[in-house]
């Protein structure tokens, strides 16, 4: 039951967003009366944002108290997961740095309708990196403006409940609850979400045209060419690399449930029963695949890391910012890296993530939606890759640790 109601989920926002979008080519400016309701829930959902995090980040790892870990299998585990978004990365910076997303024409008219202008370039790096790391006083935490601060104040929250132990056990106890209670908000919110973002999407269609359905039909067809390529020739690469011909061939004969579990429910997490089935089949080491499936659905989202690329290429082009230059280069492909395969891992992390390239790379908040948008057009194939790239990399991790017991 849980997987059709999320599939609705993605096909009520994506159906949403072609309302949307239909209306403001229809009807224009005229649009711009449904503005406040686009704007309500984006309010609503900025206004969830700091406990969401807060909550999320610090009651996981508060509850983290078992220290008897696989070392072996996780190093091997964890190695792999890097490895793999890694080149999930530079393959998502290929595509972009080969057909860019958006046109420059366009930025003009975006930002003009976004009433802001991207100032960020002025401040030296050393002083971005302080102001990207820390404040100068408790109240600043509360703002959407400091997500990555609020991050490393909620881990250390995490650890230092997980360090006390017993002591801090009705503190763990509130952690959790507030977990809970934060999440089944952005429930009720969410609900809102198909008409807010397609009131949203009707106010940018009425005022811009047709040039920003260009701009995301483009980033559309851009990550479905890459998701060919990554899962049709990067996951026979590992599986390859793992196994041979053998490990081809049982890849291939074993991956079109999950697959296509992936695809049906838009979630990692419900395609965990799948993956593990048909994991096993493939000859992955029981341990291996119980420990590497389950992690991964949390930690490892290679179509997360691609879109996290997209989604700050985008928004480079859109306020006009060279993507070839080495450091920005870098900076790309680092930032899609983290907030990919770092803020996967994290509750509710996608709205963070989005809220999150946008502080990191000082552009204004109102640019938010925009990658939202993104978000939600690629839910399916990103989902396809975060799931898939699972498998291999459990035949990896195989091939790792036991290096005599073939598949």
């Amino acid at each position: 039951m849980k997987k059709i109601v999320q599939y609705k989920d993605s096909l009520f926002l994506l159906a949403g967003l072609i309302l949307g979008g239909g209306a403001g080519l229809i009807w224009g400016e005229k649009t711009a009366i449904v503005k406040p309701v686009g704007t309500i829930f984006l309010n609503l959902m900025y206004m969830i944002l700091v406990p969401l995090v807060f909550f999320s980040i610090s009651a996981a790892i508060g509850q983290m108290t078992s220290k008897t870990r696989l070392g072996k299998i996780l190093a091997a585990t964890f190695g792999t997961f890097l490895f793999t978004s890694l080149i999930a990365a530079v393959i998502g910076f290929l595509g972009v740095a080969l057909v860019h997303p958006i046109d420059a024409a366009d930025s003009g008219k975006i930002l003009a309708l976004m009433g802001s202008a991207d100032t960020s370039e002025a401040l030296p790096i050393t002083e971005r990196i302080v102001n990207l790391l820390t404040v100068d006083d408790f109240s600043k935490l509360l703002s959407k403006s400091n997500m990555l601060p609020l991050i490393i104040f909620s881990l250390l929250i995490g650890l230092a409940t997980s360090a006390k132990g017993k002591s801090a056990k009705a503190f763990q106890q509130f952690l959790v609850a507030g977990n809970a209670v934060v999440m089944q908000v952005v429930t009720y919110v969410m609900y809102l979400a198909p008409i807010g973002l397609g009131c949203y999407f009707a106010v940018i269609i009425g005022e811009l045209g047709a040039q920003i359905i260009n701009g995301y039909f483009r980033v559309f067809v851009l990550y479905l060419v890459v998701t060919v390529i990554y899962f049709f020739g990067v996951l026979s690469f590992y599986a390859f690399l793992a196994s041979g011909k053998v490990g081809l061939q049982r890849f291939w004969k074993n991956i079109p449930v999950p697959a296509a579990t992936a695809m049906a429910t838009c979630s990692s997490a419900a395609s965990i029963p799948a993956n593990l089935e048909y994991t096993q089949k493939i000859g992955v080491s029981r341990d291996i695949v119980d420990t590497v499936i389950p992690l991964g659905a949390n930690v490892h989202k290679d179509g997360s890391v691609v879109g996290g690329i997209f989604k700050i290429a985008f928004l480079f082009l859109l306020f006009g910012r060279d993507i070839t230059t080495p450091i920005n280069i870098l900076a790309i492909i680092f930032g899609g890296f983290f907030v990919g395969a770092i803020m996967g891992a994290i509750p509710g992390g996608g709205l963070v993530a989005e809220t999150l390239i946008v502080s990191l790379f000082g552009f204004p908040t109102e640019a938010i939606p925009l990658v939202i948008i993104i978000s939600t057009i690629i839910d399916i194939p990103a989902t396809l890759l975060n799931s898939t790239s699972n498998i291999a990399s459990a035949m990896l991790v195989h091939r790792l640790v036991d290096k005599k017991q073939k598949l």
